[in-house]
């Protein structure tokens, strides 16, 4: 058994469902192909983690086939599809499916935030070896990266998804299970236009 899983949260890249929020700045192929470039950098880097530590990873992906997702980013991935419901419902299923399977550590990200580097998603590993929940706070107000070393679905009830009180709201529920809780360094999504404004468009070469 490997003792850690990645899951990476994302969408098939198909213009008009992709990044909608963008599309009056960027036209639906415009933000479908900026989505399709932070997904397959994110996913690279983690998938550069396997090469260090005994670390599986997956895709959980909305939108796409097996054959599309394959067709975009490979064979040799292990892709799942995320089940129906908020965004609380599909990670709570994901880390109750992953620690059913005798995982001792896993973390979920998105691929939206181009400055999510290996070292660290290898960092939110490290810290749930003393902690109980690891978060990577986003400028938004959300979270980048949620990482677990059990089931605790009781942290994706009653949160507002896609608001500014998502990490504080975690945050809170978490502090009143009195969970061991470990912060990552704040990073930048994108998502909105102004997010733009702040890319660098190297990063994602």
């Amino acid at each position: 058994m490997i003792p850690e899983k990645l899951m990476v949260f994302t969408r098939y890249p198909e213009p008009g469902k992709t990044k909608t929020r963008l599309i009056p700045v960027l036209g639906e192929t415009g933000a479908a192909n900026l989505h399709r470039l932070m997904a397959q950098k994110v996913i690279a880097r983690s998938i550069s983690l396997q090469n260090s530590r005994r670390l599986s990873v997956e895709i959980h992906h909305t939108g796409g086939s097996q054959q599309q997702m394959q067709d975009w980013l490979g064979s040799d991935i292990i892709y799942q599809n995320q089940i129906d419901g908020d965004l609380g419902a599909r990670m709570t299923a994901a880390f109750q499916k992953s620690f059913n399977s005798g995982v001792d550590k896993a973390v979920i990200i998105g691929t939206d935030c181009p400055a999510l580097k290996a070292e660290i998603i290898a960092q939110a590993f490290d810290k749930l070896s003393q902690h109980d929940l690891v978060l990577g706070p986003a400028k938004d107000g959300g979270y980048y990266l949620i990482g677990l070393r059990r089931s605790i679905p009781e942290l994706f009830r009653g949160i507002n998804w896609g608001t500014s009180e998502v990490f504080a709201a975690t945050r809170a529920i978490a502090q009143n299970l009195d969970l061991n809780i470990a912060n990552l360094p704040t990073l930048a999504d994108i998502d909105l236009p102004e997010d733009l404004l702040g890319l660098d468009m190297n990063i994602l070469k």
